[in-house]
């Protein structure tokens, strides 16, 4: 009886916070009103839209079971700014439950205007276009769209500490919710290099079930002593679609530095498709601010981006934190704190080994991303990714970047980047768990004369990253075909690890903070076009221990 009483006490504490956390959520400034009039969409002297629907108006579209931005007065013509008819349609389909649909064939211009549609009904942008102007814009960090939960964010109550690899927590909750935690007292991802800084708060995201039960696909990574934020997300059940749509950004004329911009769609629910939908870009000139990603996913779980085609963004330099000229990131695609985000048939619209344009895709504190049948100019996980997929892909000239620990599996795919994985220097080059390649080919450089490792990245063992860096502690490959033909003078064949540390040449090199070496490679099936046989690496010292098994 006392653990009934117990139980619903706290999951009322629960309900309580989740009330006092929707009082708290910013609302998207509509206001509705019914005059009997035809709908209507102005702006009062607060900068919120006022939104006029008859009673008679509504029973319409209640019938009709669909809106489209014309009923709000969209003119689609390309030149009218439609941006605050498009924010309403949305806002009333929200307030009853209704799918949107544009109009076929409209062309829908979009100001810098601070406006975001809030999306939490399935839409269909079906064949409209959206050009979206970058110009002039008021917001740097208005989305013209987020796609929103009606479920909202709430913090749990009882949970102290937390233990990696931790299969439950000691509270119930209302339904699946992912949960994100931070101890801000300790710092991971310090990063070296021209970008260097003080690293970021200890932070990590999981999914537990309503009985507190830990998915341990994505398990806690992190021992948490102490928590100073922690948050649940409640994840819906059933799934929002998002189709069609061409839309075109004609891109920022900022100053090139750190000021990235978010002017895309943000996806912040759970269990979301996007499919058959393009992203191109106009405009771009010799300088520009970055950006943040048009597709940007953020604190959710479950979201497939499926058959479509995106763009990569011009490169610009400008001075980073060490006080040396920098290439800035600047994307496309954004995962952050997401777990179980897959890209099915996706392409972008220039050349993936084109090196005037960015990688495509930037992801931190994520789990579980996955590529199938994609082309893209690279696959990036910055602070960390716990298990990744590519399959069935070809990835470009900046090919596969990653920090991380868990599976990373590459099959069935082609690179063409420097190595066929880059382990990032600016993290520590660490990786703990294992690396599975099969049935792939790399082209090192894409076909220029390089000194071919599959295994590349940096580590002097000097720098404090915030954790004990480790090289994957089993590597398996098999049926690689390396593409070297086209390789420099004194050649000697490739290596499966770079050189990571040319300082360490024997037992007098000391490591402030050691890196753990890898201590297995199974090959299986490995040629070259050199004809050359593959070697373990240039630094025969450094990877002395690492046991090679040819099958």
């Amino acid at each position: 009886m006392q653990k009934k009483i117990l139980f619903f006490f706290i999951l009322s504490l629960l309900f309580s916070i989740i009330i006092q956390a929707q009082s708290s959520i910013k609302s998207d400034l509509v206001i509705f009103t019914s005059e009997k009039k035809a709908p209507r969409v102005r702006t009062n002297d607060k900068g919120q839209l006022i939104v006029n629907v008859s009673a008679r108006d509504i029973r319409r579209f209640k019938s009709a079971g669909i809106v489209h931005y014309s009923d709000f007065g969209a003119k689609g013509d390309g030149k009218t700014d439609d941006i605050d008819a498009i924010v309403a349609t949305h806002a009333f389909a929200n307030k009853y439950g209704l799918p949107v649909k544009a109009d076929e064939g409209a062309t829908y211009y979009l100001s810098g205007k601070d406006r975001t549609a809030i999306i939490q009904t399935s839409t269909d942008f079906g064949t409209a276009a959206f050009i979206i102007d970058d110009t002039d814009v008021i917001n740097r960090n208005s989305n013209i769209f987020i796609v929103n939960s009606t479920l909202k964010p709430f913090i749990p109550q009882g949970i102290i500490s937390l233990k990696k690899n931790q299969e439950r927590i000691n509270i119930p909750l209302p339904g699946p919710c992912l949960i994100t935690v931070t101890d801000s007292n300790i710092k991971r991802y310090i990063r070296f290099g021209p970008n260097q800084n003080r690293g970021s708060s200890q932070t990590d995201i999981f999914i537990a079930d309503k009985d507190g039960k830990v998915d341990m696909n994505a398990p806690i990574i992190w021992d948490f002593d102490h928590i100073t934020d922690i948050n649940a997300i409640p994840i819906d059940e059933d799934t929002l679609t998002i189709s069609g749509g061409r839309f075109t950004t004609i891109a920022n004329r900022a100053e090139s530095k750190y000021t990235y911009y978010s002017r895309g769609i943000a996806v912040r629910r759970s269990n979301v498709i996007i499919k058959n939908l393009e992203h191109r870009i106009t405009g771009e000139g010799d300088h520009g601010a970055p950006y943040g990603g048009f597709i940007n996913i953020h604190d959710c779980a479950y979201v497939t981006l499926m058959n479509t085609v995106l763009t990569g963004h011009r490169i610009y330099q400008t001075i980073g934190s060490a006080g040396v000229t920098v290439s800035m990131g600047s994307y496309d695609i954004s995962v952050n704190r997401a777990l179980s985000i897959s890209f099915i048939n996706c392409s972008q619209t220039n050349d993936i080994k084109d090196n005037r344009y960015w990688g495509i895709l930037g992801s931190n504190y994520s789990k579980n991303l996955l590529y199938d049948r994609c082309t893209f100019s690279r696959f990036d996980a910055h602070m960390g990714v716990a298990n990744a997929t590519i399959r069935n892909s070809t990835l470009g000239h900046q090919g596969i970047n990653a920090i991380g620990c868990g599976v990373l599996t590459i099959e069935n795919s082609t690179i063409y980047g420097r190595n066929l994985i880059n382990l990032r220097s600016d993290y520590g080059s660490t990786w703990q768990g294992e690396f599975i390649i099969r049935n792939c080919v790399f082209v090192p450089a894409g076909g220029k004369p390089v000194i071919a490792s599959i295994i590349g990245g940096s580590n002097s063992g000097q720098h404090d990253f915030g954790y004990v860096c480790y090289m994957p502690e089993k590597i398996t490959i098999e049926n690689l075909y390396i593409d070297d033909s086209n390789h420099p003078v004194n050649y000697e064949g490739p290596a499966i690890f770079a050189n990571f540390n040319p300082k360490m040449t024997d037992e007098s090199y000391k490591e402030k903070y050691p890196y753990v070496v890898t201590k297995e490679v199974l090959l299986r099936n490995v040629t070259t076009a050199s004809g050359m046989k593959l070697r373990v690496s240039d630094n025969m010292y450094m990877f002395r221990n690492v046991k090679v098994i040819i099958e």
